[in-house]
């Protein structure tokens, strides 16, 4: 059909690496049942939407009337010239974040291309109904772009691509269009369960199966409270998000690097130290982050979250005195968990004098 042939090329013009197309109607029983199942156990945590919106997840026709087809579609977000991860998170003092949190929000970058491609679709087809999307609504992204034929759910529950890996955004279109649809992939991660093996606090606690509750990921970005004692050490200095299952993934060997300029590294933050961070302040955070992903959690949950780290980095002066200068800060929050990084520094500087 034309019409594909010229969406495809649209697509790549429009800095995506590729676009696959699933049926709306698919047969999505197994994920729906699978995602109630998870969502029973409470593997969802504090993220009460996943449940909120029930089958429009796995059913587009009920989130959006009159959908036949979902145009699933990656973009590469690897920067160049990035300080190397296991470096950082083996340094102890610097302040890790995951890679795809480096540059600008995906969320607008993602969804204001897929605009751009719904409106040559319109100038050349004439009005159709379509919604498109970016991590930005009730949609099971993997599972839809699985079936399409943009890759296969790996072990660790992210979408893998033979010749991408893992290191891309998702975005989705829904059109009220009967194109053709793609074929699905096959399943390449073998034997393999490396992402299994490394995660820091084992929330995949089976292949395909992942604890948000325990994932760190979800620890420092979705979950508003105090984080866990008992998962702070085993945080590391990941301070927002965590990468360690795509580090080692085989495949991710094949990950490319972005083209995009908005997912190239701000601010240094690729290699950055948690003291420094630590001594933004408020308005210093609102600024260097305006426009990052990383501005969602807020001001509050970020000194959290670095406060974690510090407590968790080896002895230093310099580390307590930057935890001490906000032992009275105004957030419970806050104290709290800068309470817990001194106990933790004073421990580990009693130990060194042993």
């Amino acid at each position: 059909m034309a019409l594909v042939n010229d969406i495809k090329i649209w697509s790549r013009e429009l800095g995506f690496q590729a676009i696959c197309i699933a049926d709306a109607h698919a047969d999505m029983s197994a994920v729906e049942s699978g995602l109630f199942k998870w969502l029973e156990q409470g593997c969802h945590g504090d993220m009460d939407y996943m449940a909120k919106h029930g089958t429009k997840r796995t059913r587009p026709a009920e989130l959006e009337p009159g959908t036949q087809r979902i145009l699933s579609v990656c973009m590469n977000y690897a920067p160049p010239h990035v300080k190397n991860s296991w470096d950082v998170i083996r340094s102890g003092t610097g302040a890790f974040i995951s890679r795809y949190a480096l540059g600008r929000d995906y969320h607008k970058v993602v969804r204001a291309r897929l605009q751009k491609l719904a409106d040559r679709m319109t100038a050349q087809i004439g009005t159709f109904q379509y919604r498109v999307f970016s991590d930005s609504a009730p949609v099971m992204e993997v599972a839809w772009a699985q079936k399409a034929g943009l890759g296969w759910r790996g072990k660790h529950t992210l979408l893998l691509n033979r010749q991408a890996g893992s290191m891309f955004f998702l975005g989705e279109m829904y059109v009220d269009l009967p194109l053709p649809v793609d074929e699905e992939t096959g399943n390449y991660c073998g034997s393999c369960t490396r992402c299994i093996d490394i995660c820091p606090t084992q929330a995949i606690t089976a292949p395909y199966r992942l604890d948000a509750r325990r994932c760190i990921s979800y620890l420092t970005i979705e979950m508003k409270d105090s984080i866990p004692e008992s998962l702070r050490p085993l945080i590391g200095n990941r301070v927002y998000g965590c990468d360690d299952c795509q580090l080692v993934c085989p495949w991710n060997k094949y990950a490319h690097i972005t083209q995009e300029a908005d997912f190239h590294v701000r601010n240094g933050l690729d290699d950055v130290s948690l003291v420094e961070l630590f001594g933004w302040d408020q308005a210093t955070f609102e600024a260097k982050l305006a426009g990052s992903a990383i501005r969602r959690i807020g001001y509050k949950q970020w000194l959290r979250n670095i406060a974690v780290g510090l407590g968790n980095a080896p002895y230093s002066n310099d580390i307590v005195r930057a935890l001490q200068g906000r032992a009275d800060d105004a957030s419970e929050l806050v104290r709290e968990h800068v309470q817990w990084a001194l106990q933790q520094q004073h421990q580990k500087r009693t130990s060194n004098q042993e």
